[in-house]
């Protein structure tokens, strides 16, 4: 596999989302993690800190590239070379609704590139990034289910959210 493209919204990146980074990293020569900006969606995080996030999560990793796009994925597979398109999958729930846009995908590459899902590590399968946003609003534990980078930042949010 040359190119491959794992997309989310990142919001933000959490210990699910780097085990498929870290594993998908692994299958292919070049990893994108692509960060998708959803104008109808109200992010936590800028597209710049999420990408800083990730940056910082996977430094460790020398094939990762980091790019930002809206839009249709396959329109971003299609600009730009990708071969493959890595998705996460945690439960059923998630592979019914992949499913779909995998084969919805698959009919717009037009034969360029083949979508590869990912079981995520069973310690992880209840990682969402809402519900470590939630958690932590509430005052919940978070850390080794978010990068310690991502706990900092969000940290860091919320006392500037409180005037500290």
């Amino acid at each position: 596999m040359k190119k491959a493209l794992y997309a989310g919204s990142f919001d933000p990146i959490t210990a699910g989302h780097l085990d498929v980074i870290n594993r998908a990293s692994r299958l292919c020569d070049t990893l994108v993690v692509g960060v998708i900006q959803n104008p109808s969606k109200a992010s936590a995080f800028t597209g710049e800190e999420r990408m800083a996030m990730i940056r910082k999560a996977t430094e460790h990793l020398p094939n990762i590239q980091i790019d930002r796009f809206d839009g249709l994925l396959a329109h971003y597979v299609l600009q730009h070379d990708i071969t493959v398109v890595i998705r996460g999958l945690r439960a059923t729930m998630d592979f019914e609704y992949e499913i779909q846009m995998a084969q919805m995908n698959a009919r717009l590459y037009s034969n360029q590139a083949e979508t590869i899902f990912l079981m995520t590590n069973p310690e992880h399968s209840f990682i969402s990034s809402s519900l470590m946003r939630e958690v932590f609003a509430l005052g919940g534990d978070i850390a080794g289910l978010v990068p310690e980078c991502v706990l900092e930042m969000m940290k860091s949010k919320a006392l500037a959210s409180k005037g500290e």
